[in-house]
């Protein structure tokens, strides 16, 4: 089998370059050890959302990017991704004041290019009782402003099958064993539910998240892998507590925490926790849980919550290695090919849900050289996604 590209890794950013690559006329097959979005890719914050917090780390250029995907996504996946309201309350001890948040907000509506999408507004105070129980004392405003919600995983699979419908193939099971690159072409190995199987390819794109530095090594000659850390991210699924939407300041360490309402239950998240163990073993912690749960009885100390009825998950970011926190991190996405001349293998590393389009495009551009020119068959800025049961 010979292909231009083979994919390892049907997360959102897999299935994004096998979209991207399939919509650019390319052959592309796509290897998934178990099913679609089965790591990261569904255990998000549920968010398609511009990242305001990254504005405090002068993080523009993504902020940008992000607000026009954010838009885009709104059209093409309209069942899938759906505009909410975000309530953010501040305190007298807030760290954050009235007037940072409102500078923020203003700079994050300029960014959106003034979308009508990213307006925003200060709650009066009259309003603040409709709020369901949310912490009075030392209340001095409440800004109300919009993100977008999904089903992350439902959305990897709308992307997925984008891609298949445009020409990619996948194998799922399709368990990466190895792989030898020359200055030609890389020949996978990959074990499907029918036995080994052998694939040849122009470009090996690792897009495997946690899993990436397990695919390199197993990859002919050594390759090299930025440092970076894994870093664990958990929330909370409570039942159905609030009907609100909000954004919240950590009283512990002034992070950002939501609180959202999603499929008939409520999501608190998230954390950032540096993660030592194989990507399996990923769980959300007591330290973790109590955390959240210490952040949700601050802002609503009427809230009552039964312990048994406290579900969680943990997801896995791949973010740069540095004595930074984890909050401070760039979330830019991580590439690395192994010739910058006649690139063999890619690995897409980290970035955002709401970015994967955007990604896709980048990752196709820094292995360019190594492909055939190809008649363009579809524009994946144009492309409806919708939901699909399976695939």
């Amino acid at each position: 089998m010979k292909y231009d590209l083979v994919v390892i890794g049907a997360g959102i950013q897999g299935a994004g370059v096998a979209q991207a690559a399939a919509a650019a006329g390319y052959s592309v097959l796509v290897l998934e050890q178990s099913f679609p979005a089965a790591g990261t890719s569904s255990k998000s914050s549920k968010l398609i959302h511009g990242g305001l917090r990254y504005l405090e780390t002068s993080q523009f250029g993504l902020v940008r990017e992000s607000l026009h995907e954010r838009a885009l996504l709104l059209k093409l996946a309209p069942d899938l991704v759906k505009l909410k309201p975000l309530h953010i309350p501040v305190y007298e001890d807030s760290k954050r004041n009235s007037l940072t948040i409102r500078s923020g907000l203003s700079l994050y509506s300029l960014l959106s290019g003034l979308d009508s999408n990213a307006r925003f507004k200060s709650l009066p105070s009259s309003q603040w009782d409709s709020l369901e129980g949310l912490k009075q004392d030392g209340l001095k405003s409440v800004f109300r402003y919009y993100e977008a919600q999904t089903d992350d995983a439902a959305l990897t699979r709308a992307v997925l099958h984008s891609a298949m419908e445009l020409g990619a193939e996948c194998e799922m099971p399709g368990h990466f064993v190895s792989a030898h690159v020359n200055s030609h072409s890389c020949i996978v190995e990959f074990e499907s539910e029918f036995g080994f199987k052998t694939a040849s390819c122009r470009v090996l794109v690792n897009c495997a998240g946690p899993w990436a530095s397990d695919i390199i090594s197993r990859i002919e000659p050594d390759m090299y892998l930025p440092k970076v850390d894994l870093v664990q991210g958990s929330h909370l699924v409570l039942p159905p507590l609030l009907n609100n939407y909000f954004y919240l300041e950590a009283p512990q360490d002034k992070r950002a925490v939501f609180v959202l309402p999603w499929q008939g239950k409520l999501l608190v998240g998230t954390t950032e926790k540096i993660h030592y163990g194989t990507p399996e073993q990923a769980q959300c912690s007591a330290e973790e849980r109590d955390y959240l749960l210490e952040v949700l009885s601050h802002y609503f100390p009427a809230l009552e919550v039964d312990a048994n009825q406290v579900g969680s998950f943990a997801g896995l970011r791949v973010l740069p290695r540095s004595e930074k926190s984890a909050f401070s991190r760039t979330r830019e996405v991580l590439f690395e090919v192994d010739n910058e001349a006649r690139p063999r293998l890619i690995s897409v590393m980290g970035g955002k849900l709401t970015t994967y389009r955007t990604t896709a495009l980048m990752a196709l551009e820094k292995v360019k050289l190594s492909l055939p020119v190809k008649e363009r068959i579809a524009d994946t800025s144009r492309i409806p996604l919708s939901p699909v049961d399976w695939l």
